[in-house]
């Protein structure tokens, strides 16, 4: 409405609508000092020569979005009779939590009102099952699956497909004066497929095992022909049950993840065994140590020809500096070599059949092909997975890198989730009912 005549109408007026911006500004009620100090500004302004309600309302705003009860989420606590334990934090800073983690946004109406009557901590299994099915659940598939995953990064990631398809002694018939390329829209698609799997399964308390293992994915036309996926008709994202040969099934053989651990014009090996021992395995290896000539050095033969990446690694894996992290790595890229860096399936490389040589995991099981490896990434190693997905949810859901007082709530986690069967619920209100989410975190002195 427009605003009142009367002096003492208009500054009620302008109370009421800073209360009620602040209030959801600041994720919590404000306090009546702050309400006033803010008033007084805006009616300062209204008061100038040229000065006008919204004027001077637009002036109070600036003032609440430079705040740092704005800029960062502030933890209130709730009052604690034992001052060695963590408190709890207030339900306003809870319903914070929960938002952030969930939807990546502020908290709605119904966990405000929840908050404000002191009922959020009694109903958080039915909020956590309403947020989950709210469209707004997408943005945790986005971002957070997105930063595991690096699927995000497919949109921008550098591929040169003349090249790639060059290396690998691919004739692709186009158009006079037309060149190859890496399209957006088989990107877009890549990324989709990603995030409609971490999605299904969340929505519908899937395992998490399944994100690894599968014997479907979502795919349209255009993607099953990228993949040499038959009889898949139509522009449309769906579930496809993939053929009882395909090595296809988990995000450790859709495009997104293939390309994204690809160099521009090749596949990388190192690259994809480092993203199964960082994201998969929670194993990272060491940096490499200095003045060690690159890959690309020992890629090439005498007379400058390529050499395929299986020799420029075992002649890589000859030197001792390289060798003991090169164990780790080499083993779980080269299994994924008979994708190249478009996340195509190709025989041969640089004239070469690319033969399939058994792998070895650091703690001795052994697999001769893709499928095997991911059969042992849910079996064998299932607890390393669980404990390597927990810590980078919790990271992502609490906002800072793990602790060692974290190390008891990870434990508890994943020995729920071996008992669950690895359902998705199990992670998601493993992390919102634990002592780092639900309690403030104070550092020791």
């Amino acid at each position: 409405p427009e605003a009142p005549l009367d002096t003492n109408e208009r500054k009620s007026y302008t109370v009421e609508i800073l209360r009620s911006f602040t209030s959801r500004a600041f994720r919590r009620p404000v306090d009546e000092g702050t309400i006033q100090r803010l008033s007084e500004l805006a009616l300062e302004s209204m008061a100038l020569p040229e000065g006008t309600f919204e004027k001077g309302i637009n002036r109070a705003m600036v003032a609440v979005l430079a705040s740092p009860r704005f800029l960062f989420r502030m933890e209130e606590t709730l009052p604690e009779d034992d001052p060695t334990k963590h408190p709890l934090l207030d339900e306003y800073a809870l319903a914070s939590q929960l938002s952030y983690f969930l939807w990546s946004t502020m908290p709605d109406e119904m966990l405000y009102q929840l908050a404000a009557m002191g009922e959020l901590r009694k109903n958080l299994p039915a909020q956590i099952d309403r947020m989950i099915r709210d469209e707004r659940a997408g943005e945790l598939v986005k971002n957070f699956a997105g930063q595991w995953l690096q699927s995000r990064d497919v949109d921008n990631v550098s591929i040169n497909g003349a090249a790639v398809l060059e290396r690998d002694l691919i004739k692709v018939e186009l158009p006079e004066g037309e060149s190859f390329s890496f399209l957006s829209s088989l990107r877009i698609l890549m990324r989709r497929e990603v995030e409609m799997l971490f999605s299904d399964l969340l929505r519908k308390n899937g395992s998490l095992l399944n994100l690894l293992e599968n014997d479907s994915t979502y795919l349209n036309e255009e993607l099953a022909n990228h993949y040499g996926i038959p009889d898949v008709k139509g522009e449309e994202m769906r579930w496809i049950k993939l053929p009882p040969d395909s090595p296809r099934g988990g995000v450790l053989t859709m495009g997104a993840t293939l390309a994204v651990t690809s160099n521009a014009t090749r596949t990388s090996p190192v690259k994809r065994g480092v993203f199964i021992l960082e994201n998969i395995l929670g194993t990272p290896p060491p940096p490499p140590p200095p003045n060690i000539p690159s890959l690309e050095a020992s890629g090439k033969t005498s007379d400058g020809r390529d050499k395929p990446l299986r020799e420029a690694l075992a002649q890589h894996r000859e030197m001792p500096m390289c060798a003991s992290c090169h164990n780790r790595m080499d083993p779980l890229g080269l299994v994924l070599e008979n994708f190249n860096a478009m996340g195509s399936w190709r025989d041969r490389e640089c004239g070469q059949p690319i033969e399939s040589v058994p792998g070895k995991l650091i703690t001795g099981e052994t697999f001769a092909d893709v499928r095997e490896l991911k059969h042992l990434l849910v079996t064998a190693r299932r607890t390393d997975y669980y404990r390597c997905l927990t810590e980078k949810m919790l990271t992502y859901a609490l906002g800072r890198g793990p602790e060692p007082c974290d190390i008891t709530t990870t434990d508890g986690i994943v020995s729920e989730l071996e008992n669950s069967g690895g359902k998705f619920s199990t992670l998601i209100s493993g992390i919102i009912y634990s002592a780092p989410f639900q309690r403030r975190h104070r550092t020791p002195p």
